[in-house]
């Protein structure tokens, strides 16, 4: 794309006047970079994105009050991860951290465990097992 061609478009990075860096090709043709606005296919993506991550983490606050799921579930959500990246920050095997999901297992955990979860989650014990039914 010529640098004189790079959208424009309003995005979530206008809101914050924040600009993404490109590569475009200038007048005599070589590779160089310039500034973005945003480009509106992008833009449509990913607010689609977000807004599927903010239904699961509603889902998953939903399923911790409900008593289906623990708390670990719905921080997993907020902090964007999956049960294989969650079990490498914690240190434990995936089935372990799988058990955990379940509230009964969870409400048994010592507080070693919890506070690699916490720890993980950058919040408190405290916050880990009583901020969502608050």
């Amino acid at each position: 794309m010529e640098k004189d061609k790079v959208p424009q478009d309003k995005s979530n990075l206008t809101k914050n006047n924040v600009k993404e860096l490109l590569y475009a090709t200038d007048e005599n043709g070589n590779y160089t970079t310039t500034l973005s606005t945003g480009w509106e296919p992008k833009t449509i993506a990913l607010s689609n994105s977000i807004d599927e991550i903010n239904e699961r983490i509603a889902e998953a606050r939903q399923q911790v009050l409900n008593g289906e799921v623990s708390p670990i579930v719905y921080f997993m959500e907020v902090n964007k991860m999956d049960l294989t990246i969650l079990s490498s920050y914690v240190g434990l095997w995936k089935w372990r951290v799988k058990r955990h999901f379940k509230p009964s297992v969870f409400a048994k955990l010592n507080d070693k465990v919890l506070q690699k979860y916490a720890d993980t989650f950058e919040i408190s014990i405290e916050e880990l097992k009583n901020s969502i039914t608050k």
